[in-house]
């Protein structure tokens, strides 16, 4: 089944409706005791329709509090953030999230938590259940229509959670550390399966993950974020096709150089890639 869903992709890519993300001299503070502490700083990203863009760097460096921002749930932020030219300054079903832990509703079966995301769109009925069995058959969960999220493995519940993430459409799916609570040879396969199922759709796809190593596989980019405050330092450029053989030289070439990166004693402020970030080609 994989494979014949992913050679449908290969043939018949559909052509992104929308999707471009924009967020220019990006800042965030919270107030901590009183005193603001900084969280972003001057965060400058241009997304294309499309495209899979991963982001790594340290804990603390602001990485969730960026998609917390771009889908809306927080907005108080200077700067801006625009979707396809609109600012953004609330939640829409133009933008959806994952995150880590599914948080599918254990009384509702598979389908109804997909289909509860449809409810408030004014969709008729027998249009929901068909939009419902498409996406359960998009992330291979055929045949647990009924199962509820206990019945469910780590990774079916994800991939339920990413069903249910785009069964409105977004223009924009955001996912943080989706993969995370994962183990490793789950992890590995819902890897294939995310790709499979952003080849299939084309919906602009932004991740947060602390795997460089699979950063580097899903994303056309990898944005390396730099802490206290956060910001990015720089943009590395994943020049090759999907889907991705793991075993290509240029991924574990460019792993050692972000891990080594990423654990390096941390660099004097002044030495840090300001605005514009460097991208690498």
């Amino acid at each position: 089944m994989y494979v014949e869903a992913l050679s449908r992709a290969k043939a018949t890519p559909t052509t992104p409706a929308g999707g471009a993300l924009s967020v220019r001299d990006l800042n965030k503070s919270f107030t901590i005791g009183g005193t603001p502490r900084p969280v972003l700083e001057g965060i400058n990203l241009d997304v294309r329709p499309g495209e899979f863009i991963s982001i790594v760097g340290a804990s603390g460096c602001g990485k969730s509090t960026l998609l917390r921002l771009i889908v809306g749930l927080d907005a108080e932020y200077g700067g801006e953030i625009r979707l396809d030219g609109e600012r953004v300054a609330t939640t829409s079903l133009d933008r959806g999230i994952v995150f880590q832990d599914h948080r599918l509703f254990p009384w509702m079966t598979l389908e109804q938590n997909i289909e509860l995301a449809l409810l408030n769109t004014g969709t008729p009925k027998e249009r929901r259940a068909r939009i419902v069995a498409d996406h359960i058959a998009l992330v291979n969960l055929d045949g647990f229509e009924k199962a509820y999220p206990h019945q469910l493995s780590g990774g079916m519940a994800q991939r339920a959670a990413i069903a249910r993430a785009l069964v409105t459409e977004p223009k924009l799916l955001l996912l943080d550390e989706p993969l995370g609570a994962l183990d490793a040879l789950t992890r590995v396969h819902v890897q294939s399966e995310l790709q499979r199922i952003w080849m299939a759709e084309r919906s602009t796809m932004i991740m947060v993950t602390h795997d460089v190593e699979e950063a580097l596989y899903l994303g056309d980019r990898v944005v390396i974020m730099a802490p206290n405050p956060g910001r990015i330092r720089r943009i590395v450029n994943v020049d090759l096709p999907h889907p991705r053989d793991r075993s290509a030289p240029l991924l574990h070439r460019l792993k050692d150089e972000i891990l080594a990166e990423l654990t390096a004693t941390p660099a004097d402020p002044a030495n840090l890639i300001r605005l514009p970030a460097r991208e690498e080609r």
